[in-house]
């Protein structure tokens, strides 16, 4: 996760950094060199909290074709001698991402970088996924040797080799070579013994296994967390929990969910909600209230809570939402996901203090925003707006966006006419659901959107929901 320098949502940089569909609209309309520079900006540095799972290159591809944008700067960074000293595929995945979109419209400049990255830059691997998709047959198996000769013919060399072929996103260059005369002995070599390797470790797993008993499993979870803190065994263990108590280890679990060890504590608490015990709800209130509680026991305590399904969990929901702590937001959490028409005001109260205390961002409110268009609650409309436009997480934006669809009568005049442009595909598929026809951009989005040979299918399935022949609102 980065934790990248965002500018304010109301710049043009800070716009394009969100992936906002009006970043895309005001770079059009600004001064062709400050378009430019915002958008090298963002591309050379990476603007997403979770790289991940958001995405951003083909919204930089596309503007780069808008502005008819050259490669200089791009492959200054690629070509940069940081290249050799930060080899971490998040200083140079998302220009070689933007790279791949570009070489699919036809950019020849954008392969040829690609071509070039591969055989000599250190996140070679990337770029050769994105030719994998996008080339052809002659130039990959040219890259054969530039890609082999990283790997030394030692040992060490061809274990790297293999691990290489077996991690490949895309098999398509190893598939070549593998029957390339000059190089597919070493390929096939290295492919064999990555299916092998993958087999022994199915057959022979590793690592620490508890006992068959209870007690032996809470021993093996605190005993990992008393050698190794950084080591979270109880989930496991929680796991194990499942597969060996019964009825009569149930005064143990009892007594090691109030009062145990941090790690046996929070394994038997997770096992007794799962397991839906009667007074496993009293055993959270009582953990995440206790002022001696570590972080470990409270994080656990709500953990199990939210995974509870039960009408119990639910009902004390309702009597915990009213908190002002922890065990307040986690049950407004669950009235959001699981609740009723009823529960709208504990949720709304939850959503507006969520904002107001940790900004935009906070975790908590990716399924509070859920649960406002769930619930349709039309008086959470404000407070989404402002999450929609200042939040950093396009995903986040995105669920605004599902949730003012439900909640805002102006969201398909309003904010629907720029999701079209929006970086992620969810959000543009809603988009062109809902976006007014009566503005001629929209009409003009959709056709372009209908007929771009990179957009996503189920973006264009809800196009051809919308226009036709003749657009119809």
């Amino acid at each position: 996760m980065f934790d990248p320098d965002i500018a304010p949502s109301g710049t043009l940089l800070g716009l394009l950094q969100r992936g906002r569909g009006d970043g895309t609209l005001h770079a059009l309309a600004a001064p062709r060199a400050e378009a430019l520079a915002a958008l090298h900006h963002c591309v050379l540095h990476d603007p997403r909290r979770d790289w991940q799972v958001e995405n951003r290159s083909l919204y930089y591809a596309r503007l780069c074709l808008d502005l008819d944008s050259d490669l200089g700067a791009v492959e200054q960074h690629l070509f940069h001698p940081d290249d050799l000293l930060d080899t971490a595929e998040e200083r140079t995945g998302l220009a070689l991402a933007v790279l791949g979109h570009l070489a699919s419209y036809g950019r020849a400049d954008a392969l040829a970088l690609l071509r070039r990255y591969a055989a000599t830059g250190s996140n070679w691997a990337w770029a050769l996924d994105e030719l994998a998709l996008r080339d052809d047959d002659a130039s990959l198996r040219a890259l054969a040797g530039p890609v082999l000769d990283r790997f030394p013919r030692t040992p060490e060399g061809d274990a790297e080799l293999a691990a290489a072929v077996r991690g490949a996103y895309e098999p398509r260059p190893w598939r070549l070579w593998a029957d390339d005369p000059r190089h597919g002995a070493r390929v096939r070599a290295a492919q064999e013994r990555g299916a092998f390797d993958r087999w022994q470790r199915q057959l022979t797993p590793s690592g620490p296994r508890p006992g068959w008993s209870v007690r032996d499993v809470l021993r093996w979870a605190q005993g990992d967390q008393d050698v190794l803190p950084g080591v979270r065994r109880h989930d496991a263990a929680a796991r194990c929990l499942a597969a060996v108590a019964g009825p009569e280890d149930r005064p143990e679990l009892l007594a090691a969910a109030a009062s145990g060890p941090d790690a046996a504590r929070a394994a038997a608490l997770r096992h007794l909600a799962e397991t839906g015990d009667p007074d496993v709800l009293d055993l959270i209130e009582a953990a995440v209230t206790d002022p001696d509680a570590t972080e470990l026991v409270v994080s656990s305590a709500l953990a199990a809570f939210g995974r509870m399904r039960s009408v119990t969990a639910l009902d004390r929901a309702r009597l915990w939402a009213q908190r002002p702590d922890a065990l307040g937001d986690a049950a407004a959490t669950m009235l959001a996901c699981r609740g009723g028409q009823y529960d709208s005001g504990p949720v709304l109260a939850a959503l507006r203090r969520t904002v107001r205390g940790a900004g935009p961002d906070a975790p908590a409110l990716w399924a509070l925003v859920e649960g406002a268009g769930r619930l349709a609650i039309g008086c959470a409309a404000p407070v989404l707006r402002h999450i929609y436009r200042e939040t950093a997480s396009s995903q986040l934006r995105g669920l605004a966006a599902r949730a003012l669809a439900a909640t805002d009568p102006s969201f398909a005049a309003g904010f629907a006419v720029e999701c079209l442009w929006d970086c992620e595909e969810t959000t543009r598929e809603l988009a062109a659901r809902h976006a007014a026809t009566a503005d001629t951009r929209v009409v003009d989005r959709l056709r372009r959107l209908a007929t771009d040979p990179a957009e996503e299918a189920e973006v264009q399935t809800a196009v051809r929901s919308r226009i036709g022949p003749d657009p119809v609102g």
